[in-house]
């Protein structure tokens, strides 16, 4: 089976490369040379375009910042789709807006082409120890095809309906950590406030009903004010963006996501859309007018 992969950013790198480790033939693009030349000497081949990839492989694996993205890179002059043969499939692993997932789906369906939107949950660190969560949305017989070959680059991978199934999954699943962030900050101003120490805070509820995935990685970044990224609020802003624009075109209401994506918007005109998303706190902090945590 080749491979095409294109989109080798912070995430894609590190996935390609263990699809590569697991044995296959890749063929890769992308308009940054040094994460190409990158992936070329782990063993991937090189190649000019985007139609030179889909030309070349058997199933194409894109991992893109949005959707517009993925539509240049299949669909433009010399784009991908120019080259995919009928039969092929392509894994998009982006995570978009699942309406246009469907779109998408139903163009490359004009020429005989598969799609499964399949976007990831974890992280850099996990996307390079090969242990993201993938969320997929297809047919069950294409899942089934192409289960092996995602699984090289996850610890879980689970479909969870047809194509847009995975990026609704996917905006579920960043409306859920968005907003326990913005509650564990919350908790914790109060507890500054009232003179009680965070940690020790931390410390008595982690066990309990209250503890998290989110809190266990998010409050010891908090208390000890470490804000690198991570997950960056400028790519938080995008996942609420998608679920608040998926969420009006079906007519479902979402208060509690909008209200944190304004405290994410207000972080940004703070300068601080690059810092990790354990940076809501800092919001909570500025109208609170104290300091969680570690003073510096």
């Amino acid at each position: 089976m080749k491979v095409g992969f294109i989109g080798l950013g912070i995430m894609g790198r590190p996935m390609c490369k263990n699809v590569l480790k697991a044995g296959y033939d890749v063929v890769a693009f992308d308009m940054n040379k040094a994460a190409l030349d990158d992936v070329v000497a782990a063993g991937a081949k090189a190649a000019g375009s985007a139609k030179e990839v889909g030309a070349n492989c058997d199933v194409l694996i894109t991992m893109l910042p949005n959707s517009p993205h993925v539509k240049a890179v299949l669909f433009n002059e010399n784009g991908a789709a120019e080259g995919l043969k009928a039969g092929t499939t392509v894994i998009d692993m982006s995570s978009i807006n699942p309406v246009e997932s469907q779109s998408i789906a139903a163009k490359l369906a004009e020429t005989g082409v598969e799609l499964l939107d399949a976007p990831v949950s974890g992280g850099e660190p996990k996307a390079i120890d090969g242990t993201i969560s993938v969320m997929v949305g297809g047919k069950e017989e294409i899942f089934n095809k192409y289960y092996d070959l995602m699984k090289t680059m996850a610890g879980s991978v689970v479909r969870v309906g047809n194509v847009g199934a995975g990026n609704t999954t996917k905006l579920a699943n960043q409306m859920i950590v968005a907003l326990n962030i913005a509650a564990l900050s919350e908790a914790f101003v109060l507890c500054e406030k009232a003179g009680v120490d965070p940690q020790l805070v931390f410390d008595a509820i982690k066990g309990g009903l209250a503890g998290s995935t989110v809190m266990n990685a998010k409050a010891p970044m908090m208390i000890s004010r470490n804000f690198e990224p991570g997950f960056r609020i400028e790519l938080h802003i995008k996942d609420l963006q998608n679920a608040l624009d998926t969420s009006h075109s079906i007519n479902a209401s979402l208060p509690l996501t909008a209200q944190v994506m304004e405290i994410m918007q207000a972080l940004k005109i703070d300068g601080r859309e690059k810092k990790d998303h354990a940076a809501i706190l800092n919001y909570y902090e500025k109208i609170n007018n104290v300091t969680v945590g570690e003073k510096k």
